[in-house]
């Protein structure tokens, strides 16, 4: 679990703690957020560059710890907002039913299928599956670059390949999920059995099966573009693959909850998500920016990403998704169990 604080006086820990413990102060606000850490920060540095006046507290936690976080606290929510979650953990009527309706500034202006049609949530950004394959360490046990998902269950992979795990990791469970609707449940699972006699391990976290990778840790490392699109600028012996028989893709929500004591700073924060301010700091962390106008980022266009995205992703149906998930998660636990 990591907080972090971004003041605009140089006030104690406590006034933090004060905010996560339901105190209410004008000018501050909470956020929950399964973001990476790296990019919360450029971020939030971003909005109160834009905002001075505005503090904000921000608890991030992976995605599959937040929702108990959040159901936790249900009949006394601690947080104002919610900032950047897997769309299919915000779908959850769970939660959803601790959300107050907002039409955010500029939310008029995304595609319908990226909000909701009560204004409940709203998605600015997303990710997508993809493998950082480390080409050195191929070469070096004279392997050829897997081109699809079906190629990872080769016996040669053995031992070669890190994957999240879908618990913990919305990247994990978007992967999974997508799979299972791609190939339908039978055949989907039979899929995911035989690929886990390949696995040497799987991690919490989206980004860290690539971060594995990229430093010969393994050979493959199953997580998302924007892991792979970093790890080549920044130097690494890695190759983006986008699985050729389909990418699960995962877009990330945000909203009000209805419980806020701070609901004037909180939608303000809301419409800055949606900015252009905002989404040129996107740009540097997301392969998926739905804001209208946004340009591929110099690192997308080097690592191979297609400009449009519509011809690599695989149409995941997010409501069946966010449906379907503790069935998924508690088959994944009996099936795979690891």
């Amino acid at each position: 679990m990591k907080r972090f604080s971004f003041r605009r006086t140089g006030l104690m820990a406590a006034c933090a703690l004060a905010a996560l413990a339901g105190a209410a102060h004008a000018g501050t606000i909470t956020v929950y957020t399964s973001l990476e850490e790296d990019e919360i920060k450029d971020y939030v540095d971003q909005a109160k560059k834009d905002m001075p006046d505005l503090t904000i507290n921000v608890l991030r936690l992976s995605t599959g710890d937040l929702g108990p976080r959040i159901l936790a606290e249900a009949k006394n929510p601690q947080n104002d907002v919610i900032w950047g979650w897997a769309l299919t953990n915000v779908m959850d009527p769970r939660i959803e039913g601790l959300l107050e309706p907002y039409a955010a500034k500029g939310s008029d202006r995304l595609d319908a299928s990226y909000r909701a049609p009560d204004n409940k949530w709203f998605a600015a950004t997303g990710y997508m599956a993809a493998f950082c394959v480390n080409t050195e360490a191929l070469k070096a046990k004279n392997l050829p670059v897997p081109k699809t998902w079906q190629d990872l269950t080769n016996p040669i992979y053995k031992g070669e390949v890190v994957m999240p795990n879908p618990v913990s990791s919305g990247t994990g469970y978007l992967q999974i999920a997508a799979l299972l609707q791609l190939k339908g449940d039978e055949k989907g699972w039979a899929f995911l059995k035989s690929l886990d006699g390949n696995i040497a391990q799987y991690t919490k976290s989206g980004s860290r099966p690539c971060k594995a990778a990229r430093t010969g840790e393994y050979a493959i490392g199953v997580s998302l573009a924007f892991a792979a699109m970093q790890s080549i600028e920044e130097g690494y012996p890695v190759e983006m693959v986008i699985p050729k028989d389909g990418a699960g893709y995962e877009l990330e929500a945000s909203g009000l909850m209805a419980a806020s004591k701070n609901k004037a700073d909180a939608k303000r924060f809301l419409d800055w998500t949606l900015s252009s301010s905002a989404a040129a700091q996107y740009t540097k962390y997301k392969e998926i920016v739905t804001i209208p106008g946004v340009p591929q980022s110099q690192a997308a266009k080097a690592a191979g990403l297609p400009a449009d995205l519509s011809k690599v992703l695989y149409p995941v149906d997010f409501a069946k998704s966010a449906k379907a998930r503790d069935a998924i998660l508690a088959t994944w636990q009996k099936t795979i169990g690891r």
